[in-house]
């Protein structure tokens, strides 16, 4: 079977999204299946129509050039770019059919290319882009954009043939707007083991680079500086726990929207020079930054963001025996068992985070059962083998729900 995989953006832009992208093709070449990969004007510049990237073929979609694809239009010209480029496409590469990834844009340019071409569609909801919108300060909870955005979602899922969606969380959002069981199916976030397989020793020269204490604790976040992640909130707990472990430092590796506010945060904190930022770092040297860190933070917000969607990075954790408390949202007890497979503490709460942070510190001798655990969890069932799997019972049910729209 050959299937058409439509995506916002992919390698060698590095994301939750284009290393889940990634994994969902690899694992389906594994599998006998043919996935080729179309991107959207959002992927931004290229090198060219095609290029190939870790044994991927990704084709690209041209930036819209005409005025009114542009500016107020431009969600417009992204449907109508991807729409023409999945025409253009089709008929060398003969998609038995469409795969398409939120955003709802993609979902849309894939649902009317596929009625055009007589193709089956499956939609795949990663996350609910308007409730992104809202923590990027773009757009105002159920304001215009929000409800129009939502509205382009719900138009895609009434007409995909098959709907899949990474946790429940979205699922039951998705069902509640009224689209029938029987086309919703989970395809859970995972990981590859052995790619986050513990390894890596720790670098005494760099971490005397960044200025780490040699007798820690080292608290840290890797990942994007988003809003939602809570990383204020992280420092300010952050703070509080300094008091009691006077060696204690933070590290946070990686940046985004947020950096500039954080750093002045922490500037202005009374444990300032305990508080590093490593910047942004090359992917393939992740492993040493983790190597430094003895308990990983993931401190997110509560919001309906947070709420429905299952972050990667404690699956990553787990997978890399790594230590770790996360903020008790719905996304992230949706994937954590507290005191079995990691830790968890109420949300928005800085007093607890720091609490949370010391007891997980001083139990130290009941990490190793809470690492098996965890690691136990990712390789017998949170594996990109197990959750790609599920996709051939989709693509046979709406394989099935085209023919029978078929007059």
């Amino acid at each position: 079977m050959r299937i058409l995989h439509v995506f916002d953006h992919s390698l060698p832009l590095h994301s939750g999204y284009t290393f889940r992208s990634r994994a969902i093709l690899k694992a389906q070449q594994a599998m006998g299946l043919v996935p080729v990969a179309l991107t959207g004007p959002k992927q931004g510049l290229a090198t060219g129509a095609l290029e190939t990237i870790d044994g991927i073929d990704f084709h690209r979609t041209p930036l819209p050039r005409r005025w009114f694809e542009r500016g107020l239009f431009e969600p417009w010209g992204v449907v109508a770019a991807l729409r023409r480029r999945i025409l253009e496409l089709a008929p060398r590469l003969r998609p038995d059919l469409i795969h398409a990834h939120s955003p709802a844009l993609d979902g849309m340019a894939a649902v009317l290319a596929g009625r055009r071409l007589g193709l089956p569609v499956v939609y795949e909801v990663r996350a609910f882009w308007e409730d992104a919108a809202v923590d990027h300060g773009t757009s105002r909870a159920w304001g215009p954009r929000y409800r129009l955005t939502r509205a382009l979602e719900t138009w895609v899922l009434q007409r995909a043939d098959a709907v899949t969606a990474i946790c429940q969380g979205l699922l039951d959002d998705i069902a509640a707007r009224g689209i029938p069981a029987a086309r919703l199916t989970q395809i859970p976030n995972a990981v590859d083991p052995e790619a986050f397989a513990a390894g890596a020793e720790r670098d005494p020269l760099l971490a005397e680079r960044l200025g780490l204490p040699p007798a820690g604790p080292v608290i840290g976040f890797i990942g994007s500086f988003y809003a939602y992640e809570g990383l204020d909130l992280l420092i300010e707990g952050f703070i509080r726990l300094a008091r009691e472990h006077p060696t204690a430092a933070l590290l946070l590796v990686g940046g985004g929207p947020e950096e500039a506010a954080l750093k002045a945060q922490a500037a202005r904190a009374p444990v300032a020079a305990r508080i590093h930022f490593a910047g942004r770092v090359p992917h393939a040297e992740v492993p040493q930054y983790y190597a430094l860190i003895d308990l990983l933070a993931y401190p997110r917000h509560r919001m309906r963001l947070t709420e429905l969607v299952t972050p990667l990075k404690p699956l990553e954790a787990m997978a890399g025996r790594r230590p770790f408390c996360a903020s008790d949202v719905g996304g992230h007890r949706e994937l954590i068992r507290d005191g079995e497979t990691g830790y968890l503490f109420p949300a928005d709460d800085a007093a607890a985070l720091a609490e949370r942070l010391a007891a997980v510190l001083d139990a130290r001798g009941d990490w190793e059962r809470v690492l098996d655990a965890g690691e136990r969890y990712v390789r017998e069932e949170r594996n990109w083998t197990n959750s790609v799997s599920r996709y051939r019972v989709v693509y046979a049910a709406a394989q099935a729900n085209a023919r029978r729209r078929q007059p």
